[in-house]
Protein backbone atom coordinates (compact mmCIF):
# COMPACT_ATOMS: atom_id res chain seq x y z
CA UNK A 1 0.00 0.00 0.00
CA UNK A 2 1.14 3.41 -0.89
CA UNK A 3 1.69 5.68 1.98
CA UNK A 4 2.68 9.16 1.24
CA UNK A 5 3.66 11.91 3.67
CA UNK A 6 1.59 15.16 4.54
CA UNK A 7 4.23 17.06 2.30
CA UNK A 8 3.10 15.27 -1.14
CA UNK A 9 -0.41 15.46 0.19
CA UNK A 10 -1.08 18.95 -2.53
CA UNK A 11 -0.57 16.24 -4.67
CA UNK A 12 -3.74 14.23 -4.85
CA UNK A 13 -6.84 13.71 -3.17
CA UNK A 14 -8.12 10.50 -1.30
CA UNK A 15 -11.92 9.36 -2.50
CA UNK A 16 -12.40 5.75 -1.09
CA UNK A 17 -8.83 4.77 0.06
CA UNK A 18 -7.54 5.87 -3.33
CA UNK A 19 -5.30 8.55 -3.97
CA UNK A 20 -6.44 10.41 -7.36
CA UNK A 21 -3.66 12.09 -8.05
CA UNK A 22 -3.21 15.65 -9.64
CA UNK A 23 -1.45 17.39 -12.52
CA UNK A 24 0.29 20.35 -11.96
CA UNK A 25 0.36 23.62 -14.27
CA UNK A 26 -0.49 27.16 -14.12
CA UNK A 27 1.41 27.37 -10.68
CA UNK A 28 -0.68 24.80 -8.61
CA UNK A 29 -2.11 21.33 -8.39
CA UNK A 30 -5.36 20.67 -10.10
CA UNK A 31 -7.79 18.01 -11.77
CA UNK A 32 -8.35 18.78 -15.81
CA UNK A 33 -12.38 19.47 -16.02
CA UNK A 34 -14.71 17.04 -17.00
CA UNK A 35 -11.61 14.62 -17.44
CA UNK A 36 -11.57 10.27 -17.12
CA UNK A 37 -9.13 8.57 -15.27
CA UNK A 38 -7.07 6.26 -15.43
CA UNK A 39 -5.42 3.11 -12.81
CA UNK A 40 -2.70 2.85 -11.81
CA UNK A 41 -1.59 -0.70 -11.43
CA UNK A 42 1.35 -2.31 -8.95
CA UNK A 43 2.88 -4.66 -11.11
CA UNK A 44 3.90 -6.57 -7.95
CA UNK A 45 0.43 -8.24 -6.88
CA UNK A 46 -1.70 -6.27 -8.98
CA UNK A 47 -3.39 -3.92 -6.74
CA UNK A 48 -4.66 -0.75 -7.49
CA UNK A 49 -2.45 2.15 -5.67
CA UNK A 50 -4.03 5.47 -7.77
CA UNK A 51 -5.60 7.34 -10.71
CA UNK A 52 -4.29 9.84 -12.77
CA UNK A 53 -6.12 12.15 -15.43
CA UNK A 54 -5.96 11.19 -18.66
CA UNK A 55 -5.93 14.56 -20.16
CA UNK A 56 -7.33 15.47 -23.29
CA UNK A 57 -6.19 17.50 -26.26
CA UNK A 58 -7.96 20.66 -25.08
CA UNK A 59 -6.58 21.05 -22.31
CA UNK A 60 -3.10 20.57 -23.17
CA UNK A 61 -3.25 23.13 -25.86
CA UNK A 62 -4.36 25.18 -22.98
CA UNK A 63 -1.41 24.33 -21.08
CA UNK A 64 0.83 24.30 -24.20
CA UNK A 65 -0.24 28.48 -24.69
CA UNK A 66 -0.38 29.32 -20.86
CA UNK A 67 3.10 27.64 -20.27
CA UNK A 68 4.73 29.61 -23.99
CA UNK A 69 3.71 32.92 -22.30
CA UNK A 70 6.03 32.82 -19.60
CA UNK A 71 9.33 31.45 -21.91
CA UNK A 72 11.16 35.55 -21.22
CA UNK A 73 10.05 35.59 -17.47
CA UNK A 74 11.52 31.76 -17.00
CA UNK A 75 14.87 33.41 -18.92
CA UNK A 76 15.15 36.49 -17.38
CA UNK A 77 16.01 35.01 -14.07
CA UNK A 78 19.21 35.28 -13.18
CA UNK A 79 21.06 31.86 -13.16
CA UNK A 80 22.44 32.32 -9.56
CA UNK A 81 18.44 31.91 -8.46
CA UNK A 82 17.87 28.81 -10.83
CA UNK A 83 20.45 27.07 -9.16
CA UNK A 84 20.05 27.81 -5.79
CA UNK A 85 16.56 26.84 -6.10
CA UNK A 86 17.90 23.57 -7.51
CA UNK A 87 20.12 22.98 -4.79
CA UNK A 88 17.20 23.88 -2.55
CA UNK A 89 15.28 20.43 -4.42
CA UNK A 90 18.48 18.47 -4.37
CA UNK A 91 18.29 18.84 -0.40
CA UNK A 92 14.04 18.00 -0.42
CA UNK A 93 14.93 14.87 -2.58
CA UNK A 94 17.66 13.61 0.14
CA UNK A 95 15.26 14.29 2.91
CA UNK A 96 12.47 12.35 1.15
CA UNK A 97 14.33 9.75 -0.32
CA UNK A 98 12.79 6.72 1.22
CA UNK A 99 9.78 7.28 0.17
CA UNK A 100 10.61 7.82 -3.29
CA UNK A 101 12.50 4.03 -3.20
CA UNK A 102 9.57 2.81 -1.54
CA UNK A 103 7.36 4.71 -4.21
CA UNK A 104 9.41 2.79 -6.97
CA UNK A 105 9.36 0.03 -5.77
CA UNK A 106 5.47 -0.58 -5.65
CA UNK A 107 4.74 1.50 -8.74
CA UNK A 108 7.39 0.25 -10.86
CA UNK A 109 8.55 -3.27 -9.24
CA UNK A 110 12.01 -2.79 -9.01
CA UNK A 111 13.83 -4.45 -6.27
CA UNK A 112 15.22 -2.37 -2.87
CA UNK A 113 18.78 -2.40 -4.77
CA UNK A 114 17.49 -1.03 -8.02
CA UNK A 115 15.41 1.56 -6.78
CA UNK A 116 17.79 3.18 -4.55
CA UNK A 117 20.32 3.10 -7.55
CA UNK A 118 17.52 5.01 -9.20
CA UNK A 119 17.04 7.68 -6.56
CA UNK A 120 20.95 7.95 -5.69
CA UNK A 121 21.22 8.80 -9.22
CA UNK A 122 18.52 11.58 -9.53
CA UNK A 123 20.38 12.97 -6.81
CA UNK A 124 24.04 12.95 -8.35
CA UNK A 125 22.46 13.84 -11.18
CA UNK A 126 21.21 17.08 -9.58
CA UNK A 127 24.52 18.07 -8.14
CA UNK A 128 26.64 17.41 -11.20
CA UNK A 129 23.92 19.42 -13.78
CA UNK A 130 24.64 22.00 -11.34
CA UNK A 131 28.31 21.99 -11.48
CA UNK A 132 28.31 21.62 -15.61
CA UNK A 133 25.16 24.40 -15.87
CA UNK A 134 28.17 27.00 -14.44
CA UNK A 135 29.79 26.26 -17.54
CA UNK A 136 27.81 27.41 -19.76
CA UNK A 137 28.94 30.14 -21.96
CA UNK A 138 28.99 32.08 -25.47
CA UNK A 139 31.94 32.71 -27.66
CA UNK A 140 34.13 35.11 -29.16
CA UNK A 141 34.70 34.63 -32.14
CA UNK A 142 37.70 36.72 -33.74
CA UNK A 143 37.04 38.02 -37.58
CA UNK A 144 40.46 37.59 -38.76
CA UNK A 145 39.64 33.59 -39.70
CA UNK A 146 38.75 34.84 -42.68
CA UNK A 147 40.58 37.80 -44.92
CA UNK A 148 37.04 40.06 -45.39
CA UNK A 149 36.49 39.92 -41.78
CA UNK A 150 39.76 41.08 -40.29
CA UNK A 151 38.61 44.12 -38.09
CA UNK A 152 35.81 42.41 -36.82
CA UNK A 153 34.72 39.76 -34.11
CA UNK A 154 31.15 37.95 -33.27
CA UNK A 155 29.78 37.44 -29.83
CA UNK A 156 27.63 33.96 -29.79
CA UNK A 157 25.80 34.45 -27.02
CA UNK A 158 23.77 31.18 -26.08
CA UNK A 159 19.54 31.38 -25.03
CA UNK A 160 17.11 28.98 -23.62
CA UNK A 161 15.34 26.89 -26.22
CA UNK A 162 12.00 28.12 -24.88
CA UNK A 163 9.21 25.73 -24.44
CA UNK A 164 10.73 21.80 -24.10
CA UNK A 165 8.30 18.99 -23.90
CA UNK A 166 10.04 16.24 -21.67
CA UNK A 167 8.30 12.43 -22.67
CA UNK A 168 9.83 10.04 -20.37
CA UNK A 169 9.56 6.42 -20.30
CA UNK A 170 8.61 3.62 -17.52
CA UNK A 171 12.05 2.01 -16.85
CA UNK A 172 13.67 4.93 -14.92
CA UNK A 173 10.50 6.85 -14.01
CA UNK A 174 12.62 9.34 -11.68
CA UNK A 175 16.12 9.29 -13.45
CA UNK A 176 15.10 9.71 -16.96
CA UNK A 177 12.16 12.11 -16.09
CA UNK A 178 14.59 14.73 -14.06
CA UNK A 179 17.84 14.58 -16.19
CA UNK A 180 15.32 15.90 -18.82
CA UNK A 181 13.81 18.66 -16.95
CA UNK A 182 16.69 19.76 -14.33
CA UNK A 183 18.73 20.66 -16.91
CA UNK A 184 16.04 22.40 -19.21
CA UNK A 185 14.98 24.93 -15.97
CA UNK A 186 18.46 25.53 -15.40
CA UNK A 187 19.05 26.25 -18.91
CA UNK A 188 16.30 28.81 -18.65
CA UNK A 189 13.10 26.86 -20.22
CA UNK A 190 9.72 26.25 -19.70
CA UNK A 191 8.81 23.03 -19.80
CA UNK A 192 6.21 20.02 -19.23
CA UNK A 193 6.93 16.86 -17.99
CA UNK A 194 4.81 14.02 -19.54
CA UNK A 195 5.35 10.25 -17.63
CA UNK A 196 4.68 7.06 -18.49
CA UNK A 197 1.60 5.98 -18.10
CA UNK A 198 2.11 2.58 -16.25
CA UNK A 199 3.93 4.57 -13.33
CA UNK A 200 3.59 8.74 -12.89
CA UNK A 201 3.79 8.28 -9.23
CA UNK A 202 7.89 8.98 -9.02
CA UNK A 203 6.88 12.15 -11.54
CA UNK A 204 4.32 13.03 -9.37
CA UNK A 205 6.00 13.13 -6.38
CA UNK A 206 9.32 14.86 -7.58
CA UNK A 207 6.84 17.81 -8.86
CA UNK A 208 5.74 18.55 -5.60
CA UNK A 209 9.39 19.04 -4.76
CA UNK A 210 10.67 21.36 -7.31
CA UNK A 211 7.48 23.09 -6.81
CA UNK A 212 8.34 23.97 -3.20
CA UNK A 213 11.22 25.07 -3.86
CA UNK A 214 8.57 28.21 -5.44
CA UNK A 215 11.01 29.58 -8.17
CA UNK A 216 10.04 26.98 -11.01
CA UNK A 217 6.07 26.85 -10.31
CA UNK A 218 4.83 28.82 -13.40
CA UNK A 219 7.81 27.67 -15.27
CA UNK A 220 6.72 24.01 -15.00
CA UNK A 221 4.03 21.76 -15.91
CA UNK A 222 3.37 17.73 -14.91
CA UNK A 223 0.76 16.33 -17.10
CA UNK A 224 -0.36 12.59 -17.53
CA UNK A 225 -2.09 10.96 -19.96
CA UNK A 226 -1.43 7.78 -22.90
CA UNK A 227 0.96 7.98 -24.81
CA UNK A 228 -0.47 9.56 -27.78
CA UNK A 229 -1.46 12.64 -25.87
CA UNK A 230 3.24 13.06 -26.11
CA UNK A 231 2.46 12.91 -29.56
CA UNK A 232 0.08 15.42 -30.06
CA UNK A 233 1.49 17.66 -28.12
CA UNK A 234 4.95 17.57 -29.62
CA UNK A 235 3.15 19.04 -32.79
CA UNK A 236 1.75 21.85 -31.55
CA UNK A 237 3.97 24.99 -33.13
CA UNK A 238 4.32 26.45 -29.75
CA UNK A 239 6.31 23.85 -28.32
CA UNK A 240 10.16 24.20 -29.31
CA UNK A 241 12.27 20.89 -28.36
CA UNK A 242 11.41 17.89 -27.47
CA UNK A 243 12.84 15.06 -25.49
CA UNK A 244 12.21 11.58 -25.70
CA UNK A 245 13.41 8.44 -24.40
CA UNK A 246 11.36 4.96 -25.27
CA UNK A 247 10.85 2.71 -28.13
CA UNK A 248 12.37 3.01 -31.72
CA UNK A 249 8.82 2.75 -33.21
CA UNK A 250 7.46 5.94 -31.38
CA UNK A 251 10.81 7.83 -31.95
CA UNK A 252 10.33 7.24 -35.63
CA UNK A 253 7.06 8.16 -35.25
CA UNK A 254 7.65 11.55 -33.40
CA UNK A 255 11.10 12.46 -36.07
CA UNK A 256 8.38 12.49 -38.92
CA UNK A 257 5.57 14.94 -36.92
CA UNK A 258 8.43 16.82 -35.49
CA UNK A 259 9.62 18.45 -38.54
CA UNK A 260 12.27 21.61 -37.96
CA UNK A 261 11.74 21.43 -33.93
CA UNK A 262 14.99 20.38 -32.13
CA UNK A 263 14.91 16.89 -30.97
CA UNK A 264 16.39 15.03 -28.84
CA UNK A 265 15.52 11.01 -29.05
CA UNK A 266 17.07 7.90 -27.23
CA UNK A 267 15.66 4.82 -28.43
CA UNK A 268 16.09 1.07 -28.74
CA UNK A 269 19.15 -0.61 -27.82
CA UNK A 270 20.84 -4.00 -28.41
CA UNK A 271 23.82 -4.14 -25.97
CA UNK A 272 26.56 -7.30 -26.82
CA UNK A 273 28.82 -9.02 -24.78
CA UNK A 274 31.62 -10.37 -26.81
CA UNK A 275 33.67 -12.67 -24.60
CA UNK A 276 37.14 -13.60 -25.85
CA UNK A 277 38.75 -17.18 -24.91
CA UNK A 278 41.26 -15.39 -22.86
CA UNK A 279 38.92 -13.80 -20.61
CA UNK A 280 38.79 -14.49 -16.88
CA UNK A 281 35.51 -16.09 -16.66
CA UNK A 282 34.63 -15.70 -13.37
CA UNK A 283 34.39 -11.69 -13.54
CA UNK A 284 32.93 -11.83 -17.18
CA UNK A 285 30.20 -14.08 -15.64
CA UNK A 286 29.31 -11.57 -12.59
CA UNK A 287 29.53 -8.43 -14.92
CA UNK A 288 27.26 -10.50 -17.47
CA UNK A 289 24.45 -11.36 -14.59
CA UNK A 290 24.83 -7.74 -13.92
CA UNK A 291 24.52 -6.04 -16.71
CA UNK A 292 21.41 -8.45 -18.28
CA UNK A 293 19.39 -8.88 -15.40
CA UNK A 294 19.17 -5.16 -13.24
CA UNK A 295 15.54 -3.93 -13.32
CA UNK A 296 14.88 -7.01 -14.74
CA UNK A 297 16.68 -6.22 -17.61
CA UNK A 298 14.49 -3.15 -18.78
CA UNK A 299 17.33 -1.03 -20.40
CA UNK A 300 17.59 -0.04 -23.61
CA UNK A 301 21.73 -0.85 -22.40
CA UNK A 302 21.35 -3.81 -21.01
CA UNK A 303 23.41 -6.64 -21.88
CA UNK A 304 20.81 -8.74 -24.07
CA UNK A 305 22.88 -11.12 -26.05
CA UNK A 306 26.28 -12.86 -25.35
CA UNK A 307 28.89 -13.88 -28.10
CA UNK A 308 31.58 -16.60 -26.63
CA UNK A 309 34.32 -18.02 -28.53
CA UNK A 310 34.20 -21.77 -29.26
CA UNK A 311 36.84 -22.49 -26.63
CA UNK A 312 35.58 -21.15 -23.92
CA UNK A 313 31.90 -20.91 -24.61
CA UNK A 314 30.81 -24.38 -22.19
CA UNK A 315 32.72 -22.93 -19.45
CA UNK A 316 30.85 -19.87 -20.10
CA UNK A 317 27.63 -20.88 -20.08
CA UNK A 318 27.87 -23.77 -17.37
CA UNK A 319 29.23 -21.14 -14.84
CA UNK A 320 26.29 -18.57 -15.75
CA UNK A 321 24.14 -21.60 -15.49
CA UNK A 322 25.74 -21.82 -11.78
CA UNK A 323 25.27 -18.56 -10.67
CA UNK A 324 22.15 -17.29 -12.24
CA UNK A 325 20.63 -20.10 -9.80
CA UNK A 326 21.21 -17.96 -6.77
CA UNK A 327 19.80 -14.85 -7.90
CA UNK A 328 16.42 -14.24 -5.73
CA UNK A 329 14.05 -12.51 -7.77
CA UNK A 330 10.13 -11.99 -7.40
CA UNK A 331 8.24 -9.57 -4.36
CA UNK A 332 10.68 -6.62 -4.42
CA UNK A 333 10.05 -5.89 -0.53
CA UNK A 334 10.65 -9.99 0.15
CA UNK A 335 14.13 -10.11 1.85
CA UNK A 336 16.90 -10.75 -0.42
CA UNK A 337 14.92 -9.97 -3.53
CA UNK A 338 17.14 -8.51 -6.37
CA UNK A 339 15.26 -8.92 -9.43
CA UNK A 340 11.73 -7.55 -9.01
CA UNK A 341 9.17 -7.76 -11.48
CA UNK A 342 8.33 -6.39 -15.15
CA UNK A 343 6.30 -3.29 -15.76
CA UNK A 344 3.00 -5.04 -16.30
CA UNK A 345 1.71 -8.42 -17.71
CA UNK A 346 1.66 -7.14 -21.67
CA UNK A 347 5.67 -6.39 -21.07
CA UNK A 348 6.07 -9.81 -19.73
CA UNK A 349 3.90 -11.60 -22.55
CA UNK A 350 6.31 -10.03 -24.96
CA UNK A 351 9.56 -11.42 -23.56
CA UNK A 352 7.82 -14.65 -23.69
CA UNK A 353 7.14 -14.79 -27.27
CA UNK A 354 10.62 -14.35 -28.12
CA UNK A 355 11.90 -16.76 -25.37
CA UNK A 356 9.23 -19.36 -26.94
CA UNK A 357 10.61 -18.61 -30.94
CA UNK A 358 14.10 -19.08 -29.66
CA UNK A 359 12.91 -22.68 -27.99
CA UNK A 360 11.43 -23.31 -30.93
CA UNK A 361 13.91 -22.83 -33.50
CA UNK A 362 16.72 -24.77 -31.62
CA UNK A 363 17.79 -22.57 -28.25
CA UNK A 364 18.10 -24.67 -25.40
CA UNK A 365 16.79 -23.46 -22.14
CA UNK A 366 19.69 -24.29 -18.95
CA UNK A 367 17.61 -21.79 -16.73
CA UNK A 368 14.05 -20.14 -15.83
CA UNK A 369 11.43 -19.56 -18.21
CA UNK A 370 9.16 -18.98 -14.94
CA UNK A 371 6.23 -16.73 -15.24
CA UNK A 372 3.91 -15.80 -12.62
CA UNK A 373 2.27 -12.10 -12.66
CA UNK A 374 4.59 -9.84 -13.83
CA UNK A 375 7.35 -11.68 -12.56
CA UNK A 376 9.39 -13.64 -14.93
CA UNK A 377 12.01 -15.45 -13.50
CA UNK A 378 15.95 -14.77 -14.82
CA UNK A 379 16.65 -17.00 -18.03
CA UNK A 380 19.95 -18.64 -19.53
CA UNK A 381 19.35 -19.79 -23.09
CA UNK A 382 22.88 -22.11 -24.77
CA UNK A 383 22.83 -23.10 -28.48
CA UNK A 384 21.43 -19.51 -29.70
CA UNK A 385 21.79 -18.77 -33.22
CA UNK A 386 22.15 -15.41 -35.85
CA UNK A 387 19.12 -15.65 -37.08
CA UNK A 388 16.99 -16.17 -33.92
CA UNK A 389 14.64 -12.91 -33.34
CA UNK A 390 16.14 -13.03 -29.44
CA UNK A 391 19.59 -12.02 -31.20
CA UNK A 392 18.43 -8.99 -33.04
CA UNK A 393 15.76 -7.54 -31.35
CA UNK A 394 15.69 -5.44 -28.26
CA UNK A 395 14.47 -8.13 -25.18
CA UNK A 396 13.90 -5.39 -21.85
CA UNK A 397 14.16 -8.80 -20.06
CA UNK A 398 15.70 -10.48 -17.84
CA UNK A 399 17.18 -12.91 -20.34
CA UNK A 400 20.40 -13.96 -21.83
CA UNK A 401 20.49 -16.11 -24.73
CA UNK A 402 24.16 -16.98 -25.24
CA UNK A 403 25.57 -17.51 -28.81
CA UNK A 404 29.00 -19.51 -29.43
CA UNK A 405 31.13 -18.38 -32.07
CA UNK A 406 34.38 -19.68 -33.92
CA UNK A 407 36.52 -16.06 -33.35
CA UNK A 408 36.24 -13.09 -32.29
CA UNK A 409 36.34 -11.53 -35.96
CA UNK A 410 32.78 -13.16 -36.51
CA UNK A 411 31.52 -11.86 -33.46
CA UNK A 412 32.34 -8.60 -34.72
CA UNK A 413 30.88 -9.24 -38.32
CA UNK A 414 27.42 -10.38 -36.17
CA UNK A 415 27.50 -7.05 -33.63
CA UNK A 416 27.53 -4.98 -36.98
CA UNK A 417 24.80 -6.78 -38.71
CA UNK A 418 22.13 -5.52 -36.29
CA UNK A 419 20.08 -2.03 -36.33
CA UNK A 420 21.02 -1.05 -32.75
CA UNK A 421 24.20 0.44 -31.51
CA UNK A 422 23.72 1.77 -28.10
CA UNK A 423 26.59 -0.03 -26.37
CA UNK A 424 28.59 -2.87 -26.70
CA UNK A 425 31.09 -4.89 -24.06
CA UNK A 426 34.31 -6.64 -24.39
CA UNK A 427 35.77 -8.99 -22.35
CA UNK A 428 39.35 -10.13 -23.03
CA UNK A 429 43.19 -9.67 -21.44
CA UNK A 430 44.44 -8.21 -24.84
CA UNK A 431 44.20 -4.72 -24.39
CA UNK A 432 44.82 -4.79 -28.30
CA UNK A 433 42.14 -6.79 -29.39
CA UNK A 434 40.02 -5.16 -27.31
CA UNK A 435 40.61 -1.59 -29.10
CA UNK A 436 40.25 -3.89 -31.87
CA UNK A 437 37.22 -5.12 -31.57
CA UNK A 438 36.08 -1.76 -30.41
CA UNK A 439 37.23 0.11 -33.77
CA UNK A 440 35.65 -2.22 -35.61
Amino acid sequence: MLKLPRFFSKTYENRNGVPYFKNFYNGKWQFPKNIAFQKIISPIDGSLIGMFPNIDEKTADEIIKSLSLQKDNAKNIPFIERAKAMEKAKELLEKYKEVMIKTIMINSGKSRQDAEGEVNSTISRLFLTLEEAYKLKGEFIPGDLAKENIGRFAIVKKEPVGLVLAISPFNYPLFISFTKVIPALLAGNVVISKPASANPIPVILMTRILESVGLFSNFFAMITGEGKIGSYMASNDLVNMVTFTGSTTVGKELSKILGIKKVHLELGGKALAIVLKDADLEKTANSILKGSLSNAGQRCDAISGVVAEKEIYDDLVKLLKKKIKDIEYGNPFDKDVIIGTMISEKAVQGVEDLVNDALKNGAKLEYGNKIKGCVFSPTLLSNVSPKMKIMNEEIFGPIIPVMKVDNYKEAITFANSLKYGLDMAVFTKDISKAFEISEK
